[in-house]
């Protein structure tokens, strides 16, 4: 079993890959955009994740794109600050611990990088998996002895080989939409938050305060085409209408971005995540949502995992991926609806669900 797929490019697909090629498999990874994706939100690498970073050698790679945010603060709909701290932020949480929070893009890249001798098929996607017979979109067709769906919460091997997203997800009422815009508020490593009765969000400087991440959020919306970015587009612009304070300036940059993303605040949960020669990783099998602020360190983890077992014993790989990490996953998943419930905040046990897996030795 030393041939592997990896349907997905973002966080998951390539640090499995990297893991992989180390332990001298050969690896395909099939990605529907035309190349690395540009944009999303600032993402957190924390506990046994900050460890599968060290171990792969670019702890200090990734520490250089921190966001280095020196604090936060909350205002109203006229721009009145309700609230600052300069020990926390909404995003990153508590400043003087040693998580780091970049740029998703950046860490997609940093990984991408990371590893040589990875074939892979941007523009493509997996039409169908039949045992070991993958067709493509493009592509021809191919025989992999191992399939991974890395591909997200809208899992498109998830849909071919377990069923449809309908069966698996659970939306947690509310959506999010992220994307790049200058940095017009001006802000010197800082985010700034507004949040009304439906809609809010926030504004955080961005690449050494060159530009900012503007995040627009709203509650209620469930039924729209993931696919469809100008009708999401529409969707923002009509919610944030009269919102006050800096929307209608983010607004006109919402319509130029190239990185725009929207999609709803949902989690994924599965009796299990593999069948057959195909298993899942990251979001497209076990979701926490951002709600959870554990999605990329569940994704780093559950590669290096994944990979040691496969490595170790492919029969059983498998079955001892899915022991050692779903209680890490389940009470990350729990505590995304506990920090949901606690207005978004994360809650006191917080850290201790974050370091609740001792990462295994490979």
């Amino acid at each position: 079993m030393k041939n592997v797929l990896i349907s997905g490019a973002s966080i998951g697909g390539p640090a499995l890959a990297y893991w992989l090629r180390r332990n001298g498999f050969s690896v395909t990874v099939v990605e529907r955009s035309r190349g690395m994706r540009p944009g999303g939100q600032a993402i957190d690498v924390r506990g046994p994740a900050l460890e599968v970073i060290e171990r792969m050698g670019l702890g200090d790679q990734l520490r250089s794109f921190s966001t280095n945010m020196r604090g936060m603060n909350v205002v109203d709909a006229d721009g009145n600050e309700l609230f600052r701290s300069t020990t926390h932020t909404l995003s990153g949480g508590d400043l003087s611990s040693p998580d780091v929070e970049l740029l998703r893009d950046d860490l997609a890249r940093m990984l991408f990088d990371a590893a040589d001798g990875v074939e892979y098929l941007f523009d493509d996607t997996i039409t169908s998996i039949d045992g070991t017979r993958v067709t493509f979109e493009k592509a021809a067709p191919r025989d992999f002895d191992v399939i991974v769906g890395a591909d997200g919460l809208h899992s498109n091997v998830r849909r071919l080989v377990f069923g449809p997203e309908s069966e698996f997800i659970t939306h947690l009422g509310m959506n999010l939409a992220v994307f790049t815009a200058p940095n017009f508020l001006g802000l010197d490593h800082w985010q700034t938050f507004q949040q009304g009765e439906v809609v809010g969000g926030g504004i955080m400087s961005a690449r050494s305060n060159a530009e900012c991440r503007v995040y627009m959020g709203f509650n209620g919306v469930t039924d729209f085409d993931h696919r469809d970015v100008d009708a999401q587009r529409t969707l923002i612009a009509e919610k944030f209408a009269d919102a006050g304070w800096a929307w209608p300036t983010a607004l006109k940059h919402m319509w130029e971005a190239p990185d725009f993303h929207f999609d709803s605040m949902s989690q994924i949960r599965m009796d299990s995540w593999s069948r057959g020669n195909v298993v899942l990783l990251g979001d497209a099998g076990y979701c926490g949502s951002p709600l959870s602020g554990q999605g990329t360190s569940m994704a780093l983890v559950g590669a290096y995992v994944l990979a040691g077992e496969l490595a170790k014993d492919p029969s059983t790989a498998f079955q001892r991926y899915e022991e050692i990490l779903r209680p890490y996953v389940i009470a990350n998943q729990d505590m995304a609806l506990k920090n949901q419930a606690n207005g978004g905040a994360p809650t006191e046990e917080f850290t201790d669900v974050v370091n609740s897996l001792t990462l295994p030795a490979y």
